[in-house]
């Protein structure tokens, strides 16, 4: 059952089941109207996607690695010259007030699974009190996507930005927790006046990358771009009561690959700021740069997006996974253990320093923008030593990060914000933008550089914390917690070894590498006791077969605090099935989230079997991802 909203003519808008009453809040005549507008998008967001595929796939048959663009091009579909983007040669942005200063960007979701308003809106009041400069509320990989969760995360925001009573209730309850903590781990409080203290954090939303779709929404039959929705809902609903309170419009946008992608994101931006009147480039749009075909487009990527651009942030998970995804096709690129894949080694150090370069190169009016550094996922929770020791290192993280240039970093929870923000504070330079470094040059060494390898370990205990986190972040995306702390079963017990709040990101990553590993004949570098195998043995697939039996039991045998008892016979068993199903595969598929998603809100294992295999032989027979909700086919299209 589907309700069918007719909002202009040609165009019919379904909402599945109940969901257009149910979520009145959210789907309210302006933005069925504006969704109706956006859906003319579709058709090109569904080309780009299916050009992407096809990118990928020559790529992997020529055995060929990604390279700049020819500087006498066109960026396509902006009229562009790519030479002028890397020269400067384009307008941008002016960084607003609210967002001079983010020495400290928290993020997370604004929902939780299977939760009523009041315990949803209760994460916005930690976000929004917990001293950090802005907090990106996460639609994407912090955001659990099981029933409703994304409209709850929608009405949660509304209510927070209109201040709402039920909202300010929950505010002034929450901060008196947070100061009963921080007396406990400070000493002192942490919040003043809880009131005030609302408005100190610059609220900025993370909408679904457009490789993903909807689930809720479809246009006359069609799945509806989750991009276009999410932003869309989120800028209908909040654009005036933000202005009002005189606050930028901000948005992160994932996943963006290509400067023709980010032109097609300023076209959506546009488009949804001229329906509504608004001047254009009042929406202001950070980047994730969490993709390697994205690090050969920077100064392309900034051109694109033009007068809507301010900032670039610099991921860690998401970014190793595309470097090996793009280096499937390559049997010399093999990654170590992802312990060793830290912001300073090879590729990442290349990768960080592009970023900072083009940040800081001047747009035509002299203008510069923001890099916004990597993710901090610690969280100061277990044994005393266990806390100060990964408190050390987070801070040691954060200084470096300051002293290579960033103007600020993430932190995944609230907790952190008083740790890691006195890192920037005590510098007290609102930003680092304009800072001097040499200009961004396109050589065969400088692309080189972006996938180099460096010697570091390779090891079954390496492995063995790729499958167990891969297990337990399958489990917990189908439980709802697209944001869980997690750390490889062998430690749990161990207050001295902290849980780190992971994203759909260390899933992807941690799938990717053991692909790799078992596909490309990967040697260990160290002997191993437990199993036998010795440095130099090849890591093969009977190997990852037996440590995928030993950590799925120990998971099984784990306690319902790190896995919950009921998910032992429903979505565990799912993740275990997706995990073989993937690193099995001689053809590599391109995102863990893609298996994950089709099975959302399905606890039947066979099911989830005969859903794999249609996906893992669509996309190798037809280059095709099914990216729609397989429970909401119109009649007659079998799942």
């Amino acid at each position: 059952m589907s309700t069918t909203v007719t909002t202009r003519e040609g165009v019919n808008l379904q909402i599945r089941d109940d969901l257009a009453k149910q979520y009145s809040a959210v789907y309210t005549p302006e933005a069925l109207a504006a969704l109706s507008f956006m859906s003319q998008h579709n058709a090109e967001r569904n080309r780009l996607m299916s050009e992407r595929t096809q990118r990928r796939a020559a790529r992997i048959k020529a055995k060929e690695p990604i390279t700049f663009l020819n500087a006498e091009s066109e960026i396509k579909g902006t009229g562009i010259k790519v030479q002028d983007a890397r020269d400067g040669k384009f307008v941008g942005a002016v960084i607003p007030h609210d967002l001079q200063r983010q020495w400290l960007q928290g993020t997370g979701p604004a929902a939780k699974p299977n939760s009523p308003i009041k315990a949803n809106l209760r994460n916005v009041a930690y976000a929004l009190l917990s001293g950090a400069d802005g907090w990106m509320f996460d639609g994407e990989d912090a955001l659990g996507q099981i029933t409703t969760m994304s409209l709850d995360n929608q009405v949660s925001l509304k209510l927070a930005i209109a201040r709402d009573p039920l909202f300010l209730e929950v505010a002034q309850e929450v901060s008196k927790e947070m100061n009963a903590w921080a007396q406990d781990f400070f000493g002192r409080d942490i919040i003043s006046d809880w009131h005030a203290q609302l408005d100190f954090t610059t609220k900025i939303f993370r909408a679904r990358g457009l490789h993903l779709d909807d689930r809720h929404i479809r246009v006359n039959g069609e799945s509806l771009s989750a991009s276009i929705v999410d932003m869309t809902l989120y800028v209908v609903n909040n654009h005036k009561a933000l202005l009002d309170a005189g606050s930028s419009i901000v948005l992160y946008l994932p996943k963006i690959q290509t400067a023709e992608e980010a032109g097609f994101w300023n076209r959506l931006l546009s488009a949804i700021e001229a329906h509504l009147g608004l001047e254009e480039g009042t929406i202001k749009v950070y980047v994730l740069v969490e993709q390697l075909e994205q690090t050969f487009q920077l100064m392309e990527i900034r051109a694109a997006l033009g007068r809507h651009f301010v900032g670039f942030n610099t991921g860690r998970w998401d970014y190793i996974n595309s470097v090996s995804d793009a280096n499937c096709w390559d049997p010399e690129f093999i990654n170590p253990n992802i312990e060793s894949i830290v912001m300073t080694y090879g590729y990442m150090r290349n990768y960080e320093d592009r970023v900072r370069r083009a940040v800081n190169t001047p747009d035509a009016n002299g203008n510069y923008t923001l890099w916004q550094g990597g993710m901090e996922p610690n969280i100061p929770v277990g044994s005393k030593e266990g806390v100060a020791n990964s408190m050390k290192k987070a801070r040691a993280g954060a200084v470096r990060e300051q002293q290579e240039g960033a103007s600020g970093k993430w932190i995944a929870h609230w907790k952190m914000a008083h740790i890691i923000r006195p890192v920037w504070e005590e510098v007290g330079e609102a930003n680092q933008s304009g800072r001097e470094f040499p200009r961004l040059t396109y050589t065969a060494e400088d692309a080189a550089g972006l996938t180099l390898l460096e010697p570091a370990p390779r090891t079954v205990r390496g492995a063995r914390n790729l499958l167990s986190v891969a297990l337990q972040y399958g489990n917990a995306f189908g439980q709802g917690l697209q944001a869980a702390a997690l750390k490889p079963a062998d430690f749990f017990g161990n207050d001295d070894i902290l849980y780190l709040m992971e994203d759909m990101a260390t899933g992807e990553i941690r799938l990717s590498i053991l692909w790799e590993w078992t596909h490309k004949g990967a040697a260990l570098t160290e002997d191993d006791a437990e199993t036998g195998l010795k440095a130099g043995d090849v890591f093969t697939l009977e190997i990852f077969e037996r440590l995928l039996e030993e950590e799925y039991a120990k998971l099984l045998a784990a306690d319902n605090r790190d896995v919950y008892d009921n998910s032992k016979t429903t979505t565990l068993p799912i993740a275990r099935a997706i995990v073989e199903a993937y690193v099995n595969d001689a053809v590599k598929a391109p995102w863990y989230i893609d298996l994950l998603n089709i099975n959302l809100n399905n606890h039947d294992l066979a099911t989830a079997k005969e859903r794999i295999n249609k996906y893992l032989q669509a996309f190798k027979n037809e280059g095709v991802r099914i990216t729609e909700n397989l429970d909401t086919l119109p009649a007659g299209r079998a799942a």
